[in-house]
């Protein structure tokens, strides 16, 4: 069987995710784990995992297959995924939805430079529930979207808090308007704001004597993160953090209500929904199985920006086209 050669760049929730689910794809196997960080201070989840400097990253080009980007998308991929799809076929996990246009339109340029591939905006949002928005919308042309998160833990939205000076460390929490959510499962078909769908509450350890009241007002305020929502805002202690928020479950709702018939009198209704245990393990099972299918177009000959419209779904099994019919379909 041939093995996709995989790289990880950064070593942080998702770095760990993607090498833990390297190992349940028997036709991959891992090149090293790239940080900015001193290597020989990094633990790795198996010892046997190299762990090189990214100084070094662009001596690999010949020995990856594909680079998994897992870094955060407030300021890592922005810069980390165009520059690196200029050497890599890439994967990246960008989930700042208002900016995906232009991400896509920086890493396409790059990516085309040099002939790569670069797969932006993997995950299961936006990804996999991007995929079911789009299915949903065709199957039901006349109906209406609905998309819910949590409750549970943004990776991204944690990250882009602790990126805030005066932060040691943060947790954010999506969550439904339970209201609302009842609302779209019966029918009503409502119109509903971006505040009145989800709230948030956030987790902060704050450094000694940093201006908590300043803190506090860059978060409610970040524009495409807390500004149009409800935010609250709890300052704890990184003992409370690390006892009471350990875990990074989350999860989430695509609706799409619609009606059919000659006179539209026949009411359906499709739903998907995720239960997260670990929202990282999971976004980087999508990751990974994502990277299949880059392998698979860059041996096509295909250079670019692409999202997951653009993969066909058998190009993200190790299974035969064969095996697919005869086992799935």
């Amino acid at each position: 069987m041939e093995s996709i050669r995989i790289g990880i760049l950064g070593y942080g929730n998702i770095g760990r995710g993607v090498e833990l689910a390297v190992r349940q794809n028997p036709d991959m196997s891992l090149v090293g784990v790239f940080t900015r960080r001193k290597p020989e201070r990094i633990t790795t989840c198996f010892p046997e995992t190299p762990v090189y400097h990214t100084d070094s990253l662009l001596d690999f080009t010949q020995n990856i297959d594909v680079l998994i980007l897992g870094g955060g998308s407030a300021t890592d991929l922005p810069e980390q995924s165009p520059r690196y799809a200029r050497q890599f076929h890439i994967v990246d996990s960008f989930d700042t939805h208002s900016r995906i246009p232009e991400h896509f339109d920086a890493c396409d340029a790059a990516a085309k430079e040099t002939s790569h591939v670069a797969l932006i905006s993997t995950g299961w949002d936006p990804g996999m529930f991007s995929l079911q928005r789009l299915l949903a919308g065709c199957i039901l042309p006349e109906g209406q979207d609905y998309t819910f998160w949590g409750k549970g833990v943004s990776q991204g939205h944690s990250d882009a808090i602790r990126r805030i000076d005066g932060v040691v460390d943060a947790r954010q929490y999506t969550i439904p308007v339970e209201e609302a959510l009842r609302s779209v499962r019966a029918g009503e078909n409502p119109t509903l704001t971006t505040r009145q769908k989800h709230t948030r509450e956030c987790y902060v350890v704050a450094a000694e004597g940093a201006d908590r009241e300043r803190i506090e007002n860059q978060i409610v305020t970040m524009p495409g993160y807390f500004a149009d929502y409800d935010t609250t805002v709890y300052f704890i202690t990184q003992e409370e953090l690390d006892r009471d928020h350990r875990g990074i479950p989350h999860g989430g709702f695509v609706i799409r209500t619609g009606v059919t018939g000659a006179e539209r009198e026949t009411r359906q209704c499709i739903e998907y929904s995720l239960h997260l245990d670990s929202n990282p393990e999971f976004t980087s099972s999508v990751l990974v199985a994502y990277a299949r299918a880059v392998h698979r177009l860059a041996r096509e000959g295909q250079w670019g920006a692409k999202t997951v419209f653009d993969i066909p779904p058998a190009y993200l099994s190790p299974k035969t086209g064969a095996q697919l019919r005869q086992q799935l379909l």
